[in-house]
């Protein structure tokens, strides 16, 4: 997961993980106040918070694209794993991360 200073930004990275098959689907949600320390001072911003529905094994991949299309200095991105699931959807999840031939 990440989070974007605007929605433009998150629907861009959602569209090229989606068109790059690096994810099955892709949450932009709805605008949220986060708040939190920044050298040395308490800061405050409105954010789009983004969920991305991968694979483990995608996960550089997927670092490495929000790196390069995030404008923050330090964004963030997060993994959170698994443990369980529907077993269908899950699968769906991995037929829609495979690279296409």
């Amino acid at each position: 997961m990440t989070n974007f200073p605007d929605k433009k930004g998150a629907v861009a990275l959602a569209e090229a993980l989606i068109d790059q098959h690096l994810a099955a689907c892709v949450n932009v949600l709805s605008p949220c106040a986060s708040i939190y320390h920044w050298q040395g001072k308490v800061e405050s911003a409105d954010e789009i918070p983004v969920l991305i529905k991968t694979l483990r094994q995608h996960y550089d991949q997927v670092e490495q694209l929000i790196k390069m299309m995030h404008p923050y200095e330090l964004p963030e991105v997060i993994m959170v794993p698994i443990l369980n699931g529907l077993p269908a959807y899950l699968q769906w999840i991995a037929n829609e991360t495979q690279p296409l031939d």
